[in-house]
Parts: C-alpha cells; sequence; structure tokens
C-alpha cells in the first residue's frame, strides 16, 4: 500500500514511451496566441498584465543590465506555475516532483548568474566569499563555508521545489484514501475529511503558484548579486 503511494510520481509511460515530453508541452498549448487586432479579449489582457506586473516587481532591485533576463524570468514562472497547477488535476502527471528536472533547471541557471558575475565583476563576486572585516585567522574557514554555500544554491532550489510539491501529493492522496475508507464505515467523519480534503487542495493550489514564484524569485536574487 505505501508503494503505491508513490506511483504518481513515476514518469508515465505509453507504449514504452516516456510521456514526459507531452507534460512539458501542454502548458505551452494553453496559453492564447496574441491576437492581429488592436483591442485583445480579456483572457489575453489579463495575461498581459500579470506578466507586466510580475516582471516589474521581480526586475525592480535589479540593475539595467540584469533586465535581459526578463525573457527567461517570466517564460520560467508561466512554464512552472503552469506544470505544477496542471498537475493538481485528476489522472495527471506533474513533472517538477522530480527532482532531475527540478536540477535540470537550476544548475545552468544558477551557473549562469555566476558565470555573468565572474565575467563583468570579478572582483566583487569573489568577494562574496570573504565578508568585510574577517579576522586573519578565520578566512580559511569562511571562505571555504561561503564556497559550500554558494554550490549549494542550486540544491536548495531543486529540493525545495520537489519537496514542497511531492509532500503536498502525498498529504491530498492520504487524506483522499482516509476519506474514500471511512465512507461505508463513518459517513460522518468521512463527509469531515472531504472538507479538510477540499481545504488542502485550495491551499496546494496557492502552494503550487507560491512555490513557482519563489524558485524564480530566488534566481532573480542570484542575479542580483552578480550584476
Amino acid at each position: 500500500m505505501m508503494a503505491s503511494f508513490f506511483d504518481q510520481f513515476m514518469s508515465p509511460t505509453f507504449l514504452g514511451v516516456p510521456l514526459m515530453a507531452l507534460a512539458f508541452v501542454l502548458p505551452w498549448l494553453l496559453f492564447p496566441s496574441p491576437a492581429p487586432r488592436w483591442l485583445n479579449n480579456r483572457l489575453l489582457t489579463l495575461q498581459g498584465w500579470f506578466i507586466n506586473r510580475f516582471t516589474s516587481q521581480l526586475l525592480l532591485p535589479i540593475n539595467i543590465g540584469g533586465h535581459n533576463w526578463a525573457l527567461i524570468l517570466a517564460s520560467l514562472m508561466i512554464f512552472l506555475i503552469s506544470l505544477n497547477m496542471l498537475g493538481l488535476l485528476p489522472y495527471t502527471f506533474t513533472p517538477t516532483t522530480q527532482l532531475s528536472l527540478n536540477m535540470a533547471l537550476a544548475v545552468p541557471l544558477w551557473l549562469a548568474t555566476v558565470l555573468i558575475g565572474l565575467r563583468n565583476q570579478p572582483t566583487a563576486a569573489l568577494g562574496h566569499l570573504l565578508p568585510e572585516g574577517t579576522p586573519v585567522p578565520l578566512i580559511p574557514i569562511l571562505i571555504i563555508i561561503e564556497t559550500i554555500s554558494l554550490f549549494i544554491r542550486p540544491l536548495a532550489l531543486g529540493v525545495r521545489l520537489t519537496a514542497n510539491l511531492t509532500a503536498g501529493h502525498l498529504l491530498m492522496q492520504l487524506i483522499a484514501t482516509a476519506a474514500f475508507v471511512l465512507l461505508p464505515l463513518m459517513p460522518a467523519v468521512a463527509v469531515m475529511t472531504s472538507i479538510v480534503l477540499l481545504l488542502l487542495t485550495i491551499l496546494e493550489v496557492a502552494v503550487a503558484m507560491i512555490q513557482a514564484y519563489v524558485f524564480v524569485l530566488l534566481l532573480s536574487l542570484y542575479l542580483q548579486e552578480n550584476v
């Protein structure tokens, strides 16, 4: 029984072919394409307003040189929100519960921010490894600690997104199983459990959006340090 709870995190296959690519393509098909009219419909207007507000708030503390990342960060935000939200639907698969996918997104983007800092301002980038005014005996230890913390950043990005989504999906499945089992035995308790499941589903919708925002926000903070 315990093993079946984790079956939802296995990559689905059809005739031996993994359907991970279909899960990646589907979110982009749901977004409307721009129309050749001066006045757009409400959905396009709402989408444009959301992207403009998000991009302006995200890039507000970043220098002009970092504004080239606006398209990358906005696209990543929409992509993660779509994957997280679609994964809450029944009989669907959530690719962002896979640590390999999250690390594949986190490591290249984090490495790009580090390389940009080393190219544009190598002194300031290396200066983050040693705080100003550090006592001389502590310099080697602090350099090692800061270097380790620097390389842990992409791991923290991937593990945070994976752990939050995986825990939420497992909790929803556990509560749904409990409600199904208790329905013929104790209907009143089953109804209360179903109400808890409904509230948890609403919470998971918020978590799906918040975790995507946190992922992109931390990337923007890493970019701010190196621009």
